[in-house]
């Protein structure tokens, strides 16, 4: 199978690369960043998705049987708008249905969206029942509502994942691996707080399935993918004794929510942002569970277990330099 992946460069689109690599399929990735692989390098072609002809003259020229948009700017900024801070979701999702549009090849789509296109709180009555509560999250808003409208004639699905974890993740070695490291994480006592997270390795298994599945049973739905829901405590407390070698402490909320406004005082002062603030205390109190069921009816449940998952973390952990070098 020849097979198109925009952002196969990223953190989840590394995995997904190594998944269809190893299941033999013709791969090209389409990324404006060289891949964090070096043996993923031959199938790398140099492309920002806003570059709309570009993108189509290279999506027309490889003429794939299947493609995959994971390229998106993930990350949370609330100063900005869909629009104009993220416009590699928005456009770029434009220029890619458009260059999808042109390459009549093309029998199947998968599209990555986000958990964050409703926020936690409560579950989406069905896929269009959007409440994002932050910028990135409405920018994939418009990524599902774009697809939905453009009326596609290749099959198409869309994947929705929950918070990811594991090698290569762009942020966790110098904010929560580090802090636990060091000892210095601590986690609100009372009652759980439930999340749907998951490492990496599975979405990335989970992402190839869904390529492969039936189109009856996945045209033009909406999957879920990641690990079931449980008390993020569990994840937090084996992370910090594998790093450690000590069990994450529980503060008592009302400790935690002091400190916060304390770090809120000194990121302001500084400019920097300090280990806990309010911000970081209301996630850390939050429940976010999703709808995980209809995937793992379709698809089994994850292969990795949280302990592998973890393993394979602090293996790929130990061979990056900042990260052994960070005090």
């Amino acid at each position: 199978m020849k097979i198109l992946i925009t952002g196969g460069s990223g953190f989840i689109g590394t995995h997904v690369v190594s998944r269809l690599l190893t299941k033999g399929h013709e791969v090209m990735n389409v990324s404006n960043q060289a891949p964090h692989e070096a043996a993923h390098r031959p199938f790398w072609r140099e492309v920002d998705i806003l570059d709309a002809g570009l993108l189509r003259e290279t999506m027309t020229a490889f003429g794939p049987d299947q493609v995959m948009h994971l390229a998106a700017r993930t990350e949370m900024d609330e100063k900005t708008s869909a629009e104009t801070g993220f416009r590699a979701n928005t456009q770029g999702t434009r220029n890619f249905l458009a260059a999808v549009q042109a390459t009549p090849s093309v029998r199947r789509l998968l599209m990555c969206s986000s958990q964050f296109v409703c926020g936690p709180g409560r579950l989406p009555a069905h896929d269009e029942d959007y409440f994002p509560a932050t910028v990135y999250g409405k920018s994939k808003v418009i990524t599902e509502q774009e697809t939905r409208r453009a009326g596609l004639d290749c099959e198409w699905v869309m994947v929705r994942p929950t918070n990811i974890w594991g090698p290569w993740h762009p942020r966790y070695p110098q904010e929560f691996w580090r802090i636990a490291r060091k000892g210095l994480y601590v986690h609100p006592g009372g009652k759980p707080v439930v999340r749907c997270y998951g490492y990496v390795g599975n979405v990335a298994d989970q992402m190839v399935a869904l390529l492969e599945e039936p189109a009856e049973k996945v045209d033009r739905q909406t999957f879920y993918v990641g690990d079931p829901a449980s008390d993020i405590y569990h994840w937090a407390d084996a992370f910090c004794r594998a790093l450690r070698g000590q069990s994450a402490r529980k503060v008592p909320r009302p400790i935690l929510r002091t400190a916060s406004l304390v770090g809120d005082l000194i990121t302001a002062l500084t400019g920097r942002p300090f280990y806990i603030t309010s911000s970081r205390y209301r996630s850390m109190v939050t429940n976010y569970v999703t709808p995980m069921d209809k995937t793992f009816a379709l698809l089994g449940q994850p292969k990795f277990s949280l302990q592998q998952g973890i393993d394979e973390t602090i293996i790929w952990l130990r061979t990056q330099s900042e990260y052994e070098t960070a005090t």
